[in-house]
């Protein structure tokens, strides 16, 4: 996907996830960069391209009145509250937003077009939830260079395969799937889809995916189940896991997702060196293992303290990439 494409994209989407009341297709017109300067039928074509792509990503655009007192008007709008996942066990702060927003918030030319975007609607008297926006930043690592051609196989719905590392498994096995959506659960990246392999949906990592993700057939070649909600689908695939307390330590000023999702922060504790403060975080997560690769990405600047299982799969992964026993 070209970044013009996906910057008009993000705007629509925080266009209509920001604004308090439904906006009108004229309003979208005017102020999303793209719509502008085209034609009618040309303007028309690719707005509902967008809706079908932004859908496809589990996205919810509403149609409805733009005046509730006058049924005379319509236009669109992104409720927050369809736009996030459903409560499945999770902390408040852990709720995961869907979409394509968030993968390209973090390039720097799109969130300054963010940013104007922003501006216009305010300059066009249109009343804007700034607020709204935060759900809008989930974590996006860069380990994770799947995304654009996973993404892009789900839109043209072309099947695919690619070799996949399950957690805790060394080997890797080749998987073949017709991806329905992608989606963020818990600051993380995931495919749903058809498995091919197991005949069911089923839910991978793509963090975990190894090597490339490549086309398993022609494009088009599947259709998405008629009344497939991505988003429940996503919550009934989740695996149920217990919450367990752990400890870390975090140099002053670092490790900015980990003090988001800490529960306490207890600040200028004793830490392994001195050539900074250290805060001591305490935080809940329903994986260790994915707490334990958080803590090898701020390598130098976090430091696991418990429970002991967090501790062990630092040091061994630590060693691994060494190369030194641990």
């Amino acid at each position: 996907m070209t970044a013009w494409k996906s910057e008009r994209l993000l705007n629509l989407v925080i266009m209509l996830l920001v604004s308090r009341t439904y906006v009108t297709k004229d309003r979208i017109r005017e102020v999303i960069e793209g719509y502008d300067k085209t034609n009618d039928e040309a303007f028309e074509k690719m707005f509902e391209r967008d809706k079908e792509e932004l859908r496809a990503l589990g996205i919810p655009i509403e149609l409805g009145h733009v005046d509730k007192f006058f049924e005379d008007e319509q236009g669109y709008r992104i409720a927050r509250d369809a736009f996030e996942l459903p409560d499945i066990d999770f902390t408040p702060d852990e709720a995961a937003v869907l979409g394509l927003a968030a993968r390209v918030w973090q390039h720097a030319g799109l969130a300054s077009a963010t940013s104007a975007a922003l501006v216009k609607l305010r300059a066009a008297g249109h009343d804007v939830d700034r607020e709204a926006i935060d759900a809008l930043q989930p974590r996006v690592v860069a380990d994770e260079p799947a995304f654009n051609d996973m993404w892009e196989m789900t839109i043209s719905r072309t099947p695919v395969r690619f070799g996949y590392r399950r957690a805790g498994a060394s080997e890797v096995v080749e998987r073949h799937l017709e991806p329905w959506g992608v989606v963020t659960s818990r600051d993380r990246w995931y495919v749903v889809g058809h498995d091919r392999d197991r005949g069911k949906p089923r839910m991978f990592r793509l963090s975990r995916i190894v090597g490339e993700v490549l086309p398993d057939g022609r494009p088009g070649s599947f259709e998405v189940p008629e009344g497939t909600d991505v988003r429940a689908l996503t919550a009934s695939l989740e695996p149920r896991r217990t919450p367990t307390t752990a400890t870390v330590l975090a140099r002053k000023g670092r490790a900015a997702l980990l003090r988001r999702l800490a529960s306490e922060v207890a600040e200028s504790v004793d830490g392994p060196d001195e050539r900074t403060e250290w805060d001591r975080l305490t935080l809940t997560t329903y994986a260790v293992d994915e707490l334990a690769e958080d803590v090898l990405a701020h390598l130098g600047d976090v430091v696991a303290i418990d429970p002991t299982e967090l501790r062990d799969l630092v040091v061994e992964r630590l060693s691994q990439l060494s190369g030194v026993p641990a």
